[in-house]
């Protein structure tokens, strides 16, 4: 009789504490997507996150029509150019 009784009080408790931990996981992971370090970018906007904790500028180099570009940036998200007009863009090594 005893089984019978704690029986549903452990499978709700399970239950309660899986829906938790899944809660907790899908609110943490849309941050990570939506801001990756480097080049990303959205349907109109091309952008490069600097990743930095150091405050340090770097120079990119800018994959766009014509001839690369550079250009210095600094900590966060920079917007390069739009989506159409930049195919990619990376770290060159060098801080400004």
């Amino acid at each position: 009789m005893r089984v019978r009784r704690s029986l549903p009080a452990l499978v709700g408790a399970l239950a309660i504490g899986f829906g938790m931990s899944l809660a907790s996981s899908a609110a943490a992971e849309p941050a990570a997507v939506k801001d990756p370090c480097g080049y990303f970018a959205t349907a109109s906007d091309a952008y490069y996150n600097h990743c930095t904790s150091d405050g340090s500028h770097i120079v990119i180099e800018i994959d766009d029509w014509g001839p690369n570009s550079e250009r210095c940036v600094g900590p966060g998200v920079t917007w390069i150019g739009s989506s159409s007009d930049v195919s990619g863009a990376w770290y060159t090594g060098r801080l400004c």
